[in-house]
């Protein structure tokens, strides 16, 4: 029987806020355990929990980035359950009035774009971090109450590969709008994967396998391809699979049972009663859609369409937003963006790589490129001679056409100096001369080259090729 596997994801994203969601201690990375605390983080009795306000916008910014509604009502609720590292014995989440529903996100998979729905991304604060050491385990707290965004999938997915290219899309997604920085080596996102398969053909869902904390892509897109065929194999040998809870040993390379998985009444649900439930206005929704930004697939189809560039150098602009800002104005009228992209993609980019230096502390403006490639593409200077104007460029800043006059880098195109230079590389070399005449085209080259070395490089090469074939041809 063949079988047609089933992948809903549940992504946990650390928001991008100065202080935790529901008090002022500092949401930072890195500081010795425990130290960013408080009574309210930590569930201390008499304590009340105050909203984070920009965690809130940054939440309906999300949702409009992912096509969802933003209702004019929402609440939070206390999922309660007992583990070391929730210190409350319940974490305050949202369960039946979310702050965001009924979104989507298109992605590039397989030649083509492919959409995964989502179901809601509702708000909710990070627990504690459990440590584990040899003789005995410790909670670092200072992780919890950081503000985190849950963004719940459909089961829409169909293979580890297109899993793994949603995820990098809605990290894209996501450090575009400045919802999050999303650095997986500081645990900001993390994802829950729910994987079933079913004969194909069938409409009915089956029975749903969770792997919790998958903290990396890879090893989320390698949890997958082993659990499938897990699933396969158990039900072709006439095995049962049972709905559970699994986490995925990296090392070893497979899945192992936790527990069975718990219903949404294990958790007892119910209102938060500390915190009021959240009504956003038109006003405050209208300030938060100003923030809106442009998608990524929305950004690199307008690159190939606006600037006639490649896909692939597209990919870059779209993974480099300063860079494709560099570009944009490097491009505003001009004729040759291809030549421009070029540019910015194989020199700027390195330059700026092997430097250490950014976008910003440029000592040139986006104009420069432009007016370098056209200086190039008029012949003024060889491909070579471009390179020399633009290592001056990069180290001093100004302009191209002040450079090459500075520098005498401007090819020789008059006749009368070329003719003398390619008269004397024929007289010096009656070889490859002869063997031109006798039919070997390709001969010239070596005589071409012969004249750049005369001239320093500063024989305009079209011109060179022309003159010579004129003088052999008699």
């Amino acid at each position: 029987m063949e079988y047609e596997t089933v992948i809903g994801l549940e992504t946990h994203v650390q928001l991008k806020t100065k202080s935790k969601m529901f008090c002022g201690c500092v949401n930072l990375f890195g500081s010795e355990p425990n130290t960013n605390v408080c009574p309210v983080c930590l569930g201390m009795p008499g304590v009340l929990p105050v909203p984070n306000e920009r965690a809130m916008q940054l939440t309906a910014l999300a949702g409009y980035l992912l096509n969802c509604e933003v209702p004019g009502f929402a609440k939070f609720d206390r999922k309660n359950y007992f583990y070391p590292d929730a210190s409350k014995d319940y974490q305050i989440t949202q369960f039946d009035f979310p702050s965001t529903t009924t979104g989507h996100v298109d992605f590039e998979f397989g030649g083509g774009i492919e959409r995964v729905r989502i179901t809601r991304a509702h708000i909710e604060e990070d627990v504690g971090k459990s440590n584990h050491f040899a003789q005995h385990s410790g909670v670092d707290f200072n992780r919890a109450g950081v503000p985190l965004l849950e963004i719940v999938s459909e089961p829409d997915l169909r293979s580890a590969d297109m899993a793994y290219e949603y995820l990098n899309t809605l990290k894209e997604i996501l450090i575009y709008g400045g919802i999050s920085d999303c650095d997986m080596e500081k645990g900001m996102v993390r994802c829950d994967v729910n994987i079933s398969v079913r004969p194909v053909g069938a409409e009915k869902l089956g029975v749903k396998v969770e792997i919790k904390n998958m903290n990396t892509f890879s090893g989320m897109r390698r949890a997958i391809n082993y659990e499938v065929p897990r699933q396969i194999e158990t039900l072709e040998s006439g095995g049962t699979l049972v709905q559970e809870t699994r986490r995925w040993d990296d090392i070893a390379g497979i899945t192992e049972s936790m527990r069975t998985k718990e219903q949404a009444h294990d958790y007892r649900y119910f209102p938060e009663p500390d915190i009021m439930p959240l009504k956003p206005d038109e006003a405050w929704l209208t300030e938060v859609r100003s923030h809106i930004v442009e998608l990524p697939l929305a950004r690199k189809h307008r690159f190939v369409s606006d600037y006639c560039i490649p896909a692939q150098d597209a990919d870059v602009f779209v993974g480099n937003v300063p860079l494709g800002g560099f570009f944009e104005k490097a491009v505003e009228g001009a004729k040759n963006t291809k030549a421009i992209a070029n540019w910015v993609i194989n020199n700027l980019q390195a330059r700026l790589i092997e430097t250490g230096t950014t976008v910003d502390e440029l000592k040139f403006e986006p104009a420069a490129i432009r007016e370098l490639v056209g200086i190039i593409d008029a012949g003024t200077i060889s491909s070579k001679g471009g390179q020399e104007v633009f290592a001056e460029l990069f180290e001093n800043g100004g302009s191209p056409v002040v450079i090459v006059e500075s520098k005498g880098l401007a090819q020789v195109s008059e006749s009368g100096e070329l003719v003398k230079w390619c008269q004397e590389a024929i007289d010096s070399n009656p070889g490859p001369a002869d063997d031109f005449r006798n039919g070997k085209e390709n001969a010239i080259n070596f005589l071409k080259g012969q004249v750049m070395k005369a001239s320093r490089g500063k024989a305009n090469p079209q011109v060179v090729g022309e003159t010579l074939a004129k003088l052999l041809k008699g």
